[in-house]
């Protein structure tokens, strides 16, 4: 099983336990296997030998082969053609609209049986019988992504399309080659949500921190981009200052809110001071609402801000 890269907090990357690179990949797609595609005249496939060495001479080469879909399940297609058989993801395929409900996804995909499409090889795993092709990164031309690998280095700069968004990342298309933010590298403020940032479709702009050609791994960060508004907030302010903000999101035990230079801190409900008939939180305040916050505390190091309410609309 592939290992996952998962930067920390000062940028670096480190090793750490495979949370499921391949359901980063397809997100929430199926990930495909021989054994759990239906044929499209009823029942399982019979299994068929795979060509490993032309797998992985494909990969290698970063080739592009001409297969047939044969079938599909919610997440993408199945293909297939001398000695090759894998699956490619519903993100990696070229003409696939964004936001459409599951009906029409899958009528799309339907259409999609009996076609050939040009594909490459992106990630393959003899020992899980996986492989995963891209439409996507064949129509970047053969030897794109060795192109990339070669003349990409940390600290650059790229320009990309947004491909995925799940709950710890957002994947994105270099032309042939994709990386990954982690949700850690999408902001210096708190993310509820990775697709509060980022939207399939969208171009991005993002800076380089590793490269792994061994792995085929790309990590990519937004925030890098911007100066990290910790380094300058206790030059800027103190605690007992009167701030404006905005609220970013209502828990049970309090509200996060942003300042004006982009990070968060959090106000704990004992501060507040609600009277009745508000019980909950959620009676009285709203994402989005501009309010005005005094500093208690902040501890850069940590990333930590307290606050609390002073005035709200």
């Amino acid at each position: 099983m592939y290992k996952k890269m998962t930067p920390t907090l000062d940028g670096d990357l480190s090793e750490a336990p495979d949370e499921g690179w391949w359901a980063s990949v397809l997100a929430d797609e199926e990930v495909y296997s021989s054994k759990e595609v239906p044929s499209k005249h009823g029942g399982q496939p019979k299994p068929k030998e795979v060509d490993w060495e032309s797998i992985k001479q494909l990969y290698d080469q970063d080739g592009i082969v001409s297969l047939q879909v044969l079938n599909f399940n919610r997440g993408g297609l199945l293909v297939e053609g001398d000695g090759l058989q894998g699956f490619v993801p519903i993100s990696h395929l070229v003409d696939m609209p964004t936001g459409l409900d599951e009906g029409q996804k899958q009528a799309i995909l339907a259409g999609y049986v009996g076609r050939e499409l040009n594909l490459k090889v992106i990630e393959y795993e003899p020992e899980q019988e996986r492989v995963v092709f891209s439409e996507r990164a064949a129509l970047a031309g053969q030897g794109r992504r060795k192109y990339l690998f070669s003349s990409l280095k940390p600290g650059d700069t790229v320009v990309g399309t947004v491909t995925n968004v799940t709950d710890f990342g957002v994947f994105v298309d270099l032309g042939g080659l994709e990386g990954l933010i982690h949700v850690s590298e999408l902001s210096w403020g708190r993310v509820q949500h990775p697709s509060d940032i980022a939207k399939v479709g969208e171009d991005v702009t993002a800076q380089v921190l590793q490269i792994s050609e061994e792995n085929a791994r790309v990590a990519l960060s937004l925030k890098r981009l911007v100066p990290n508004p910790w380094e300058s907030l206790p030059q800027n302010h103190k605690s007992g200052d009167v701030v404006p903000a905005e609220i970013t999101s209502i828990a049970r035990f309090g509200i996060f809110a942003r300042l004006e230079e982009g990070v968060e801190g959090l106000i704990h409900v004992s501060s507040m001071n609600l009277q009745p008939p508000y019980t909950l939180i959620s009676d009285e305040f709203y994402p989005g609402q501009k309010i005005r916050v005094r500093i208690l505390q902040i501890d850069a190091e940590k990333r930590r801000l307290g606050l609390s309410l002073v005035s709200y609309d």
